[in-house]
């Protein structure tokens, strides 16, 4: 099978929002009138972000994922994406599986594939991501001020779980290690709560990386420090929160770097005025996505860890970097 058959079976479908649809050099977009183009680029890379035993289904499901939890970080609406795809050969069966599982989360999210490139090389995903949102209404890291609360939504640490339990510093009973594998594989991105949250939220972020990491991004933008409560932080673990966690004897701090270091769960950690404490509940239950205070927005930089009682807390915390 050569690269353009393998195209026109596995990739080629009508596209709405490009009138040039996937056979051109370049696909054409245009934003409804008043609003922005909100754009964003991830790769995936076997060995580095997925192991070759993933289920296909289940990695094309991912490789979009990434992509469109950066645009609920953004407060914005997916339209379209583009995949540029090195395979060492072609595998019917995976591609099958990969561009079932790739379109079933398009098809959720409205959002169409546009173009892109296939190439022979090492397994390699990378996908570009299209969305808009309102002029000015775009929910950026730099907006955080001190007296804001800070948020995280879903749930966090569970991804790392099932990670370090393929690692085998973690031994996890049958049913957990299944349900945090699946959080690692397939996760949820919170597109409507993103949007949702415009207007209520002054600053967000995407959980890759870790949620001390991606937080530090947003102090960072925003010039601010924060005090973060790991207990209610780890509380965001569906593990702790049914008790499956305590009765697979994991220790606290365990789970406490989990939630805090973890990554992987492409949550968005936000920040919102005190005064909007309702309405970003509400947001929550519109979007139908679980929503947690775990903490402030200080004047003070730097980023303070305390326990559910308010009594700092010496564990380190760190996240993930590609090149460290």
């Amino acid at each position: 099978m050569g690269e353009f058959d393998l195209i026109q079976r596995y990739f080629q479908r009508p596209a709405t929002r490009s009138p040039l649809g996937v056979g051109d050099d370049c696909a054409l977009l245009a934003p409804a009138p008043g609003m922005q183009l909100a754009v964003s680029s991830d790769m995936l890379v076997e060995g580095r972000h997925f192991l070759s035993t993933v289920d296909p289904a289940r990695l094309g499901h991912k490789a979009l994922a990434v992509n469109l939890s950066d645009l609920a970080a953004c407060g914005a609406k997916p339209l379209a994406f583009t995949l540029a795809l090195a395979l060492p050969g072609v595998d019917e069966g995976w591609l099958e599986g990969f561009s079932r599982g790739l379109f079933a989360l398009a098809d959720q999210h409205g959002c169409e594939l546009v173009g892109g490139d296939t190439t022979r090389g090492p397994l390699n995903l990378c996908i570009t991501v299209f969305g808009e949102v309102p002029a000015g209404a775009a929910l950026l890291r730099s907006g955080a001020r001190a007296g804001d609360e800070l948020w995280t939504s879903g749930t966090l640490g569970d991804a790392r779980l099932a990670l370090e339990n393929f690692r085998g510093t973690l031994s996890l009973p049958g049913p957990l290690f299944e349900r945090a594998r699946a959080r690692m594989e397939q996760p949820a991105p919170r597109v409507a709560l993103g949007q949702a949250l415009r207007g209520i939220a002054s600053a967000a972020a995407d959980v890759s990386d870790g949620l001390a990491g991606d937080l530090g991004h947003i102090l960072r933008a925003s010039r601010v420090g924060a005090t973060l409560d790991v207990d209610a932080a780890m509380h965001c673990i569906a593990a702790v929160a049914d008790g499956s966690a305590a009765a697979a004897g994991l220790e606290r701090d365990t789970l406490r770097a989990m939630a805090i270091s973890g990554g992987d769960d492409y949550e968005l950690v936000f920040t919102a005025p005190a005064s909007a404490r309702a309405a970003v509940e509400q947001a929550g239950r519109d979007s139908a996505t679980p929503v947690t205070r775990i903490g402030r927005i200080d004047a003070e930089s730097g980023l303070r860890f305390v326990d559910a009682a308010g009594a700092p807390v010496a564990q380190r915390f760190g996240s993930f970097d590609h090149f460290a």
